[in-house]
């Protein structure tokens, strides 16, 4: 009997629970008179999804749109108009690489879209269809990016004018398709370890590729399997003994182009032995493959040496002194991968925010009794999964945009405080963003149920392709040690006078100002309108990075005495990627205030500013032990924090169809049956067979009853 009404108590304070949360979606709970003030109105399920993608926030969709919105669509319509080039969910490893070479030429040579020509005239524009390019495939977008980004781009801002001279237009028109050519079977991050060699022989005016041993044939090259043609080979480069004897002097690592196979025929070339990497969990559109050299001879002038050149003689010059020098020079020059890899990974997790959450407003699941089921988004514990992933797709946007902006100024005005600037940026925007994204592909397909797992409504091909943007272009931990290391550079310098980077100016006032004793006042304070304000939110950011940055300094400086410097950074590693990720935390937490208050519309400024909070108290609940640990906030405001982060949650649920429909993304792009905007299930039940269901003649009335 005991147990029998214990659950019937259970069962009536979950009706009390869902019977008052049903009341929340009429008027607000009373959380305070500010918060009714600013509380957004949750719509009905079956409106949220059918008003117009402006609503009743027309600047909203305006203002996401970004400056090359019309080339995005201008991609997206031609692609969309042409079923031939359409990815289907199931296709073999062979038919996808075909299809994506077909796609690449078709919008070279049929849409007249010419990805690199913007590249070097507008990067910005470049961004632009690359995301667009992802959102028809992704494999696509990688294949494009192998192809114009890292071959062409390693050709252009590696070499000089006569590499330009041969090479762009082949490049450009895709006559010459080609491979990026740096990654070893022993050796990714580690670029100065490459094995690779590059010896150059002056009888002949030549260089000599060689592969030394198993561990340096090139692994993972992106073209090389199938398609490419040319390759950016980077090598050690050795020249011979200035005095005669001794062993050949290493210059360290150049790039080299290097033929890999005939143009006319296209077998490969006698020395370079090509394999097939065969299938991977994800981008099966692009034919990875393994490089080995044997004595493969090259041209001197196939050296790309803007940063170091050999003469005729054996003579090596250099407009840079050390060689520590050329290498940072010649990994500068190909930040833009970063940037790109960054700026379409905002795009998958926008993608798979929509599906997600449409999802979520169409389905409706259990209900106070005999009253309508409602839809799952009502549930708390559906919003707080989606709700700051919508929140965090928004900061990540503008965030995006600022280092975009701010690569298109590197490659005008080739700065060098710009790039530092954006190396470090595109670096830990690149690493954050990334990891962000892949955890929350998982979160969409769980908050989606068994429908999630329909390879039709993509949550699996998003999940598997994207995987891999957290190792492209520098693994995610090594790319945070390095924000961990200019941080920690930024810091000594300030102790220097010296001036610090953009993106690191705050440090300038931090150690004075967010490392003196918390107030025990306002550590205690909990009023919704302090909690909302961005200078608490910014500061709190921020001290948390100071504080992170500092004691990281003393802990190196302590375990170096007894470790060494090597043995201390391990030590202490775990400190440092928290470090990095906090100040990148701070980094997007400013672009975002920037962007609401930029933003010219007071109701989409009024929106704007909810999901900033959203993402801004989300992020400080995260971390909450951290605060607590030194005081920064007392435990009165630690639950005040937790309560507004979830009334928040609520809020933007209310708005949640209006904040995705503002990304602009259309069903072309989204594909995913349970992504429509009505009508799902019909679409869905369709595409696995079902005929439309039409009732007999006479069973009308079966229907008509309500």
């Amino acid at each position: 009997m005991e147990k029998y009404r214990g659950a019937e108590e259970d069962r009536a304070r979950a009706l009390q629970r869902v019977t008052k949360l049903s009341l929340h979606l009429v008027e607000p709970g009373a959380a305070g008179a500010a918060a009714e003030r600013r509380q957004v109105v949750a719509e009905p399920c079956a409106m949220a999804l059918r008003a117009p993608a402006a609503g009743k926030f027309e600047g909203l969709t305006s203002y996401m749109r970004e400056k090359h919105w019309d080339l995005q669509e201008k991609v997206l319509e031609f692609f969309n108009s042409r079923p031939d080039l359409q990815t289907p969910v199931e296709i073999s490893m062979a038919e996808h690489r075909e299809l994506c070479m077909r796609q690449l030429r078709a919008l070279v040579q049929e849409a007249n879209i010419r990805p690199f020509r913007l590249m070097l005239e507008d990067p910005g524009k470049y961004f632009a269809v690359t995301r667009a390019i992802g959102s028809v495939d992704m494999s696509l977008g990688i294949k494009m990016g192998v192809q114009y980004s890292l071959w062409g781009g390693s050709v252009i801002n590696l070499g000089t004018q006569k590499h330009r001279d041969r090479f762009l237009d082949g490049i450009d028109n895709l006559d010459y398709p080609g491979c990026f050519a740096m990654t070893e079977l022993h050796h990714g991050s580690n670029v100065q370890g490459l094995q690779t060699t590059a010896t150059f022989d002056p009888a002949a005016d030549e260089f000599v590729i060689n592969t030394p041993n198993d561990g340096a044939i090139k692994w993972w090259i992106g073209n090389a399997a199938l398609h490419g043609k040319f390759a950016t080979v980077f090598a050690r480069l050795l020249l011979p003994s200035s005095a005669g004897h001794g062993g050949p002097a290493d210059m360290g690592i150049h790039a080299f182009i290097v033929p890999i196979r005939d143009l006319a025929t296209h077998r490969s070339l006698p020395g370079v032995e090509i394999r097939d990497c065969g299938h991977k969990v994800g981008l099966n559109g692009v034919d990875n493959g393994a490089l080995k050299f044997s004595g493969v001879r090259i041209p001197r002038d196939n050296l790309l040496n803007r940063f170091g050149d050999v003469s005729s003689d054996g003579k090596y010059s250099s407009s840079l002194p050390t060689a520590g020098k050329r290498f940072a020079a010649t990994l500068g020059e190909l930040v833009g991968g970063r940037v790109g890899l960054a700026y379409s990974s905002v795009n998958v997790l926008k993608l798979g925010a929509t599906i997600a959450v449409r999802y979520s407003l169409l389905r409706q699941q259990f209900g106070p009794p005999n009253q309508p089921e409602v839809c799952i988004l009502d549930y708390q514990s559906q919003q707080q999964k989606l709700m700051p992933m919508v929140a965090s797709a928004y900061a990540f946007h503008f965030a995006t945009l600022f280092m975009v902006d701010r690569y298109s100024e590197m490659k005008k005005t080739h700065d060098e405080e710009i790039v530092a600037d954006v190396h470090a940026l595109s670096a830990g925007l690149k690493s954050y963003i990334t990891s962000y994204t892949a955890k929350s592909l998982s979160v969409c397909r769980e908050a989606c149920g068994g429908h999630g797992y329909a390879a039709v409504n993509r949550f699996g091909s998003l999940r598997n392709d994207h995987d891999i943007f957290q190792t492209f272009e520098g693994d995610n931990t090594v790319l945070l040690q390095q924000v961990a290391g200019d941080l920690l550079k930024q810091y000594q310098e300030k102790f220097k006078g010296t001036a610090l980077a953009v993106t690191w100016n705050y440090l300038r006032d931090s150690m004075a100002t967010y490392l003196s004793q918390p107030n025990p006042i306002t550590s205690r304070w909990e009023g919704e309108d302090h909690l909302r304000n961005p200078k608490f939110q910014l500061d709190a950011f921020r001290y948390r990075t100071s504080r992170l940055l500092q004691t990281a300094a003393m802990r190196l400086r302590k375990h170096s005495k007894t470790l060494g410097s090597f043995g201390a950074w391990n030590r202490c590693l775990n400190h440092l990627l928290t470090l990095a990720e906090s100040h990148i935390e701070s980094v997007i937490l400013e672009k975002f205030i920037e962007a609401v208050d930029n933003c010219p519309n007071r109701k989409t400024r009024e929106v704007l500013k909810l999901v900033c909070d959203l993402y801004a108290l989300d992020r400080i609940w995260n971390d909450i032990g951290t605060y607590r640990n030194v005081d920064y906030v007392a435990p009165n405001k630690a639950k005040a924090i937790q309560k507004l982060r979830d009334y928040l949650c609520f809020q933007v649920r209310g708005v949640a169809g209006q904040l995705i429909n503002a990304f602009g993304i259309p069903p072309e792009a989204t594909r995913a049956p349970i992504a429509m905007q009505s009508d799902a299930y019909s679409s869905y039940t369709r595409q696995v067979g079902f005929q439309e269901y039409i009732p007999a003649a006479g069973a009308a009335g079966l229907f008509d009853s309500d």
